[in-house]
């Protein structure tokens, strides 16, 4: 009688653990994240009462969960405007907002779907239409030199 007691005991602890970890405002949570979470949380507080089955319950805790990804790294990339996301196939000028919204970082991102380190987070034109209004307002050059002094001191050495 004791062991169902501590049994029962040992379930509402994990259930009531998981749904305090669900209040948090700050937990980024998908539907699949919550059973494996529950488990775990489970395993730990049976293996803190040494109640018998706790391995099992960590050996199906243990294997991380596959991310699929929702195109191939090829289609993310086939469109100059726009890359598409991993995680859920809709296309993003830049993907770092969308990422941190999701709870990743872009090397995390790049380690869950296995992505070269030089793949990139922004669109090629969105990199080009930054880079040209950087240009246009003076980033690059350096203090006191004018707009056209870069172009005029490399044609005095030419000619």
């Amino acid at each position: 009688m004791a062991d169902q007691n501590d049994t029962v005991s040992i379930v509402e602890l994990a259930a009531d653990l998981t749904a305090a970890w669900l209040s948090n405002p700050n937990t980024r949570a998908n539907a699949e994240d919550v059973p494996a979470f529950l488990q775990a949380i489970h395993a730990a507080v049976a293996g803190l009462a040494g109640a018998p089955g706790a391995d099992a319950s960590e050996e199906a805790a243990q294997p991380a969960a596959e991310h699929k990804a929702a195109v191939s790294v090829r289609k993310s990339l086939a469109n100059p405007d726009h890359i598409i996301s991993m995680i859920d196939g809709k296309p993003y000028r830049s993907l770092t907002r969308h990422l941190s919204a999701n709870g990743l970082t872009p090397a995390e991102y790049r380690q869950r779907y296995g992505l070269k380190a030089d793949y990139p987070m922004t669109a090629p034109s969105y990199s080009e239409q930054r880079r040209a209004m950087a240009k246009k307002i003076g980033l690059g050059r350096k203090p006191g030199q004018k707009r056209g002094a870069r172009k005029t001191a490399t044609e005095a050495s030419e000619g």
